[in-house]
């Protein structure tokens, strides 16, 4: 997903004319599989991205019926989506299940007129709101932000309050340094075999990142001032022979050069991305 985000304000900046082969067969997979997700752990996952990324308008329809069908109707889950849960940080816990709704709710948001206006879609949209917004100021910060983001497109999302509330709480939490802390955006489970180099309470690149992201696009003008300096954050701590913005696992030491050891730098990298390019 944050790959998928990213490229496209690359390619602006760089001024490329066609997307890559990575994107390509990304987008391709997911157009594919749209409104014909496999029934497995990921599908509710799947089928969300699907929904994000799928312009195809028969296949985005699908993807959308197909959202439509695995959302909660009754339990602690009503109104939101079964989200994979493997306990590992910061994406995949019962304390990110919100974060899933989140991007959902995005997904909605930036759909046609013609898929979320519907009397069916409102239905739905109505109890996924009513789900989001329960008990909102007890989740960690990181699924705050991403219901934060998802309010730019879908505004119901959020109440104004809330979110108020959590870019008041995202800016005072700021380090002195420019940059946020994983700290600020949990809580999060504990994580033993996690990487010795991981400390929740320094500046961290994906905190820094996605944060500062989120910022520019919801923030306005009270944020301004803030989010340049963890702008500035970003640029003095980019790795300049690989390009990207470190950041270990806060589960556990993967093997060196694996894709589970790059998850949250490739992250990380992607949200510095979006935040540095990032224009109204």
């Amino acid at each position: 997903m944050p790959y998928l985000l990213a490229r496209p304000a690359l390619r602006r900046v760089l001024h490329e004319a066609l997307p890559t082969t990575y994107e390509k067969g990304l987008l391709s997979r997911l157009q594919k599989r749209a409104g014909a997700e496999p029934v497995d752990a990921l599908q509710r996952t799947n089928t969300i991205f699907e929904a994000m990324f799928v312009t195809d308008t028969e296949k985005r329809r699908q993807a959308f019926d197909q959202l439509w069908a695995l959302q909660k109707t009754d339990g602690e889950l009503k109104g939101g989506w079964q989200w994979f849960a493997a306990d590992l940080d910061p994406w995949e816990t019962p304390l990110e299940i919100r974060y899933g709704a989140a991007l959902g709710a995005l997904a909605i948001g930036s759909a046609p007129k013609a898929i979320r206006e519907t009397p069916e879609a409102m239905a739905h949209i109505n109890a996924l709101t009513a789900y989001l917004q329960d008990e909102v100021q007890s989740r960690p910060m990181h699924v705050r932000l991403a219901m934060l983001w998802a309010s730019t497109k879908l505004p119901a999302a959020m109440t104004p309050l809330a979110r108020e509330a959590t870019i008041a709480e995202a800016l005072r939490t700021q380090q002195p340094d420019g940059g946020w802390s994983l700290e600020a955006l949990g809580p999060w489970n504990e994580h033993p075999a996690a990487p010795e180099s991981l400390d929740l309470r320094r500046s961290d690149s994906y905190a820094t990142a996605w944060t500062a992201f989120v910022l520019k696009m919801a923030g306005g003008k009270a944020a301004r001032a803030q989010t340049e300096r963890a702008l500035d954050w970003l640029r003095a701590h980019q790795d300049r022979q690989t390009g990207a913005w470190p950041a270990v696992s806060m589960n556990k030491k993967y093997p060196a050069g694996s894709m589970e050891e790059k998850f949250r730098q490739d992250a990380a990298t992607a949200y510095a991305v979006l935040a540095l390019t990032f224009t109204q």
